[in-house]
């Protein structure tokens, strides 16, 4: 059974059931059951776009890259309790499923799942899904217990849609390169497909907590979209101690005083280890706080040969 807390947290943000209905040949489900039935129905290829709500461009580029290389498009929308800590941001996360439902049907979406806590985690619950050694650090530093609720409901969504393939942003890269060891190592039958991350005018990376900062605080985020470019700058001009990588991106971070800055790394893109010296790639990552709103970014480089 869910232990105390997080049950409570869980029945506080059930989603009201949706009756399933068709709208312009967008079927919208809650049960597993009727997912099944909307599922079997479907002949070819399908591309799973997993999300939380309160979409953006973003979330429908994963959308536009499922159409591309698929038959038919499932998009899901859960608020996952289990991966908020206790004092996160879980009761404000954003929500507005009738948005949703608009912007999946004129992306051409086939089907949209909504599942509730009760159809995710049933009384009783107790099975997990947890990837070690690549979810420890960075996020899994900061956010303990994070990536088990992750890889526990993604699997779930998996094993519900079975997809032949399942997008996700580049701008959760830690999460993509769990899930794709989760994947390998479990034998799963499906392609995960990492998507170029979307940015603002500003450079900004696009994400769904972008809504909690205010004004003056949106206008300092650009400061860490400039920090990766600046770091990328400089491995492009030959600097390849990795110390002095995050050296200058804390520097520059530092530069606006509404930033309180959880890390920066420069990490292998695969294992995710800290780097000493770059070679050949390297993942430049950060979480940075701007009031009481937290941001993670990345940029990949890579060398050229």
């Amino acid at each position: 059974m869910l232990n105390r807390s997080l049950s409570e947290r869980a029945g506080m943000f059930v989603f009201n059931p949706h009756p399933s209905y068709n709208d312009d040949d967008m079927k919208i489900v809650t049960e597993i059951a009727e997912l099944r039935v909307a599922r079997n129905a479907l002949a070819g290829s399908v591309g799973l776009v997993p999300t939380m709500g309160y979409l953006h461009a973003g979330h429908l580029s994963l959308v536009e890259h499922a159409k591309v290389e698929n038959d038919h498009v499932i998009a899901t929308i859960y608020v996952n309790p289990t991966q908020f800590e206790p004092d996160a941001d879980l009761d404000s996360y954003p929500r507005d499923l009738e948005r949703d439902f608009a912007l999946l049907r004129d992306a051409g979406v086939d089907i949209v799942w909504t599942p509730n806590d009760a159809v995710m985690y049933p009384e009783g619950f107790q099975t997990w899904v947890d990837v070690t050694d690549i979810s420890q650090p960075l996020e899994g530093g900061h956010r303990p217990g994070h990536f088990k609720g992750v890889t526990t409901i993604v699997t779930k969504l998996f094993n519900a849609t079975t997809p032949d393939r399942a997008y996700f942003g580049q701008k959760d890269a830690q999460q993509v390169a769990v899930i794709k060891r989760m994947v390998r190592d479990l034998n799963m039958p499906l392609a995960v497909i990492a998507c170029p991350l979307v940015r603002d005018t500003d450079g900004v990376a696009l994400s769904s907590r972008n809504a909690y900062l205010t004004p003056e605080q949106r206008t300092a985020a650009p400061i860490l979209g400039h920090s990766l470019c600046s770091a990328i700058d400089k491995l492009a001009n030959g600097e390849r101690d990795a110390n002095a990588l995050r050296t200058h991106m804390l520097t520059t971070l530092a530069s606006e005083p509404l930033t309180n800055t959880e890390y920066v790394s420069v990490s292998h893109p695969d294992t995710l280890q800290e780097l000493e010296t770059v070679t050949d790639a390297a993942l430049l990552s950060m979480a940075v706080r701007i009031g009481k709103t937290r941001l993670i970014d990345n940029m990949v480089w890579r060398a050229e040969h």
